[in-house]
């Protein structure tokens, strides 16, 4: 038996880098050595199976870990990868292919995303070392867990919530106490039994203090949800939405809190567009509403000269104008004779333009051909 080709220390590297991203056969297509070289090497380098590494676990390992099972897979592909850039990979042992997650790349996206994660039943150093603050979102979660319900509705409780609604003394969020539900989990569900009824609504009248907004940027970037919010601030779940949509032209928290960044409330705020007027501040509307009347000034200046200056504007397109109305109408505002001038198309550059009479080029070839024939004959005349 001869004795086998031995590794350098080049191709010991690549090996080790590419273990597990590529397949065997690929491995072994690059190295130029055999699929049984490749697997007889990376045990004796100790790069052991892929999906035991340590570094990730594959995608439904990592449901399971939080709690989550394993159903609705298509749902939390579209949701988790597709809508909030989940840093998911594809890894390939010989015919095989895993959607794996890198620990790191998943604790970097779950800080950005925490108001979309729940970390109540996701045990302690279940995926190895945690993040600090890890361990304060298991905390709020669980003891909001503990507050609000998310179990289907009983009989009983239906029959609670439409005694309660129809007293007309509570509003959203003293519903929401009672009962243990979200307020829009108690919105939808006096949907679906077609209650007329609502909660009465809350003073929308009331300022908010400065105070307030400035708990409320420090609750977003502390990772809280509006519920928890709405229990520290003591305003209604729909309330805080509307304020958070207000200043930056989104509901996600985890949106918010990225853009505030190491800030305060109104920090990274989005710039306002003409549209959205009614969102923006006090000097925001007078500097809009200036800019507004500086354009409508110059529209109007424009208007004004092109066509306020000269007795009819439609003049210029009618192709029955010769200087006077060629079909003796008496002006333009009362005519029924009005025929618009067509397009035409220049033989030479195939450019489009507008001419009352009929012509094979339009005016710049036709110039340029005048002054090719001068040239020509300033020649012939030498």
């Amino acid at each position: 038996m001869g004795i086998g080709r031995s590794w350098t220390p080049a191709e010991e590297s690549y090996l080790e880098e590419k273990w597990g991203t590529i397949s065997i056969k690929g491995i072994a297509k690059n190295l130029n050595r055999s699929e049984n070289a490749i697997v007889v090497r990376s045990q004796r380098m100790g790069l052991g199976a892929f999906l035991s590494s340590g570094d990730y676990i594959t995608w439904n390992q990592l449901q399971i870990a939080l709690g989550m099972g394993l159903s609705g897979s298509g749902y939390k592909m579209t949701s988790w990868v597709k809508n909030r850039n989940f840093p998911v990979h594809t890894k390939r042992i010989r015919n095989n292919s895993f959607k794996v997650v890198f620990l790191d790349e998943f604790w970097l996206w779950a800080e950005k995303n925490q108001a979309f994660l729940d970390f109540s039943r996701f045990e302690p150093y279940a995926l190895g070392q945690e993040p600090t603050w890890a361990q304060e979102k298991r905390r709020q979660d669980c003891a909001g867990r503990r507050q609000i319900k998310a179990t289907p509705w009983t009989l009983s409780e239906d029959e609670k919530l439409i005694r309660l609604v129809k007293k007309q003394k509570y509003g959203s969020r003293e519903l929401s106490q009672m009962m243990g539900r979200t307020e829009g989990a108690i919105q939808r569900r006096l949907s679906d039994l077609g209650i007329k009824d609502r909660p009465i609504k809350a003073d929308n009248h009331t300022q908010w203090t400065d105070e307030e907004f400035k708990v409320l940027g420090q609750l977003i970037v502390a990772g809280k949800k509006y519920e928890q919010i709405a229990d520290v601030i003591g305003k209604s779940v729909k309330a805080i939405r509307g304020r958070v949509y207000q200043m930056y032209l989104t509901e996600s928290l985890d949106k918010v809190r990225g853009m505030i960044g190491f800030g305060s409330w109104g920090s990274g705020r989005p710039e306002r567009k003409v549209k959205q007027y009614l969102l923006m501040s006090l000097e925001e509307k007078a500097q809009t509403k200036e800019l507004l009347i500086r354009l409508a000034a110059i529209i109007r200046n424009q208007y004004k000269r092109n066509f306020e200056d000269c007795d009819y504007w439609q003049k210029d397109i009618c192709k029955l104008w010769d200087g006077f109305c060629t079909v003796g109408e008496s002006d333009c505002d009362s005519c029924l004779s009005f025929q618009r001038i067509q397009p035409q198309y220049c033989k030479r550059c195939g450019k489009e333009f507008l001419e009352r009479k009929e012509n094979l080029y339009c005016k710049g070839c036709r110039d340029a051909r005048k002054k090719q024939y001068l040239k020509k004959m300033a020649v012939l005349d030498r």
